[in-house]
């Protein structure tokens, strides 16, 4: 499998970047539920489970009984603490917890080289020859979008973490998001519509392809 690497200009440099067909082989017979889980995994990391209630214990209070056990005509009642009370302590309220679980480190590796595939499969991976920016301008990043005629989609660019201009200039595209390699992650790669890699970063993300 062949991927043809494209000048910022939009024209091919004539280079390409070749993908084994040996490996993948394995990920044709793979099932997307894999893919499912590690995009359930990087959800239930985001929650933070901070919601917590006080229980009758942890309620500052007299702990003085209200009125006699017996002979008021009222029900029995203890202290101010008592859950049945306003400012009382919450019954079975909510805890302090984590959401996320573990997955394997083989299973997260896996279900990105699938993702990445099925973009493939589908052409919807271009291959940006290297560059820099020289300017922080939003205008040189919508003009490179142009030429390559992905008006209007969902793109994510994967770039090279030293090219600080190039995270700048494209703060302001909604339609956009422009991460480093090593920010990479499921969400980001299943949320676009089409994804560039810069050629230098994609030979890297090939160690996943062998």
């Amino acid at each position: 499998m062949k991927l043809n690497i494209i000048k910022k200009n939009g024209f091919e440099t004539g280079r390409f970047l070749k993908i084994k067909n040996d490996s993948l082989k394995d990920l044709k017979e793979k099932k997307n539920h894999i893919i499912y889980l590690e995009i359930k995994r990087y959800f239930y990391a985001q929650r933070q489970g901070t919601n917590k209630s006080k229980e009758r214990s942890e309620i500052t209070g007299s702990t003085k009984k209200i009125q006699r056990q017996k002979g008021s005509g009222n029900a029995r009642k203890g202290n101010i603490k008592n859950p049945l009370f306003r400012s009382g302590g919450r019954i079975f309220g909510p805890k302090p917890k984590k959401f996320n679980f573990k997955l394997n480190k083989l299973f997260k590796v896996l279900a990105k080289k699938l993702l990445i595939y099925f973009k493939i499969k589908k052409n919807k991976v271009k291959i940006l020859e290297d560059f820099f920016l020289k300017k922080k301008k939003t205008f040189l990043i919508k003009k490179l979008i142009k030429t390559l005629n992905l008006e209007k989609k969902k793109l994510l660019i994967i770039i090279n973490k030293k090219d600080k201009n190039f995270f700048i200039a494209s703060r302001n595209l909604k339609l956009l998001n422009v991460i480093s390699i090593e920010e990479l992650n499921i969400f980001y790669l299943a949320n676009s519509d089409y994804l560039i890699f810069f050629e230098s970063v994609f030979q890297k993300l090939l160690k996943l392809f062998i």
